[in-house]
């Protein structure tokens, strides 16, 4: 590498940890069970976001996650973190997103029925909809 360019490099940054571990799961689940709060959710809701059954969700709702989350319950969470993300720009107030959430939506990927709805559809392909319809909503082009 040129000396010109080796002054000029990005300062090393400790690596990031692993995400399939339980720390991880219980920071991630923290902010997901704060969302479900801000948008007035309770735990059959919770169950279906996530696509766990009742007895995962109540020890995770513990804070009991032994082992790292599955890739599965990962890529869900990432599309949930999205929506919240695009919704916190388009409708700052916890109140307004929470009735966007509930209010019926014309655009043809609701079909005059809520985001709600199409979200506890029960499919991560609803969820990742969702928050590519926000995307766009706010001009982000992320699909």
């Amino acid at each position: 590498m040129p000396a010109a360019l080796a002054s000029h490099s990005l300062p090393v940054e400790a690596p990031l940890p692993p995400v399939h571990t339980p720390e991880v799961g219980r920071q991630v689940l923290a902010v997901f069970f704060r969302l479900t709060n801000e948008w007035h959710l309770g735990a059959a809701d919770e169950q279906v976001l996530l696509g766990v059954g009742k007895t995962t969700l109540f020890a995770w709702k513990a804070g009991k996650v032994r082992a790292g989350l599955e890739p599965a319950v990962l890529e869900r969470l990432s599309y949930l973190l999205r929506i919240y993300a695009a919704l916190q720009i388009l409708l700052p107030e916890p109140e307004r997103a929470a009735a966007w959430l509930r209010k019926p939506n014309a655009a043809p990927l609701f079909g005059g029925g809520t985001a709600l709805q199409r979200l506890l559809a029960g499919q991560v392909g609803d969820l990742h909809a969702v928050a590519n319809y926000l995307d766009a909503q706010r001009g982000g082009d992320f699909a």
